[in-house]
């Protein structure tokens, strides 16, 4: 189990980044849902112990992992947002260096570079420099070295920030599988990265915890709430200005307006099936 307990940081200028958060996470996929500067990242640095919280305990299997950290760093995999390479080093050399970093001998090394580079779809450009590979590939790299050490523990931020959509899909069904037996904890601001893949999701807004729970039920939160309308063309941003929307989308009718609220929003307006979407805006706004 890893333990995030009253978890707060505060940055120079008093910056209150996270602010008494509490997550406690066993084996299964938990995906962090947040908009930019929510405080998910400055939460996911803490949990993987590369920065400590102004207050509050990180405890891994029990143990305090802010005064002792190796126990947690050894069963770790990260994913930072911002993942560096040495750019004249090809994937294999530079993988066997974090290998090396991370204790694995140079056999155990051998075999499982060429594991995780098939798993992120990268062996055809395995001996290519690094400095020739594009933004996707070079994430895709990231996501290699965060499983090097068959970790018991994966913590990702934005993993999928620069994958095309087919790369997105394998990388949630590499994450799923491997949630079967380990902590995964993904952070993004993209409802699409966690809905058909986290157990569990929790919705953060100014450092803290808005919403948590299975989806299901965090869309059965928002049930009867949910409407849509279509539109004039001409009055869809003024409408968009008053009323709390979640999708807006041009028809060959007008604009398709999907809206949360509790009574009919338009006189025109009907019932929808509410999706993850609608509890993550309907969160975010409350």
């Amino acid at each position: 189990m890893l333990e995030l307990v009253e978890i707060t940081k505060v940055y120079k200028g008093q910056k209150r980044a996270v602010d008494g958060l509490t997550l406690r996470l066993t084996p299964g996929l938990v995906g962090l849902l947040g908009p930019n500067g929510a405080g998910k990242s400055s939460l996911l640095r803490i949990a993987a112990t590369v920065t400590r919280p102004t207050s509050g305990q990180v405890r891994f299997d029990g143990q305090d992992a802010v005064a002792r950290p190796d126990g947690l760093r050894r069963a770790l995999g990260y994913l930072p947002q911002d993942f560096g390479v040495y750019p004249n080093l090809n994937a294999v050399e530079f993988l066997r260096y974090l290998a090396a970093v991370k204790g694995l001998s140079a056999r155990s090394a051998r075999a499982r570079i060429d594991e995780v580079l098939e798993l992120v779809n990268l062996t055809h450009a395995a001996k290519r420099a690094l400095g020739g590979y594009s933004g996707g590939m070079l994430r895709r790299v990231g996501i290699a070295q965060t499983l090097l050490g068959d970790p018991r523990v994966i913590i990702v931020d934005e993993p999928t920030a620069g994958l095309d959509p087919e790369e997105r899909v394998r990388f949630r069904n590499l994450l799923s599988d491997l949630a079967a037996t380990r902590v995964v904890l993904l952070s993004t601001h993209i409802v699409g990265d966690v809905e058909s893949a986290a157990a569990r999701i929790a919705v953060v807004k100014g450092g803290r915890i808005r919403l948590d729970g299975a989806p299901e039920d965090l869309v059965r939160g928002v049930a009867g709430h949910v409407w849509e309308a279509t539109v004039a063309p001409a009055d869809a941003a003024a409408l968009q200005q008053r009323l709390l929307t979640t999708r807006a989308v041009r028809t060959a009718q007008g604009v398709r307006l999907r809206i949360l609220a509790v009574n009919r929003p338009l006189p025109d307006a009907v019932p929808a099936a509410p999706d993850l979407e609608d509890a993550y805006v309907g969160a975010v706004h409350a």
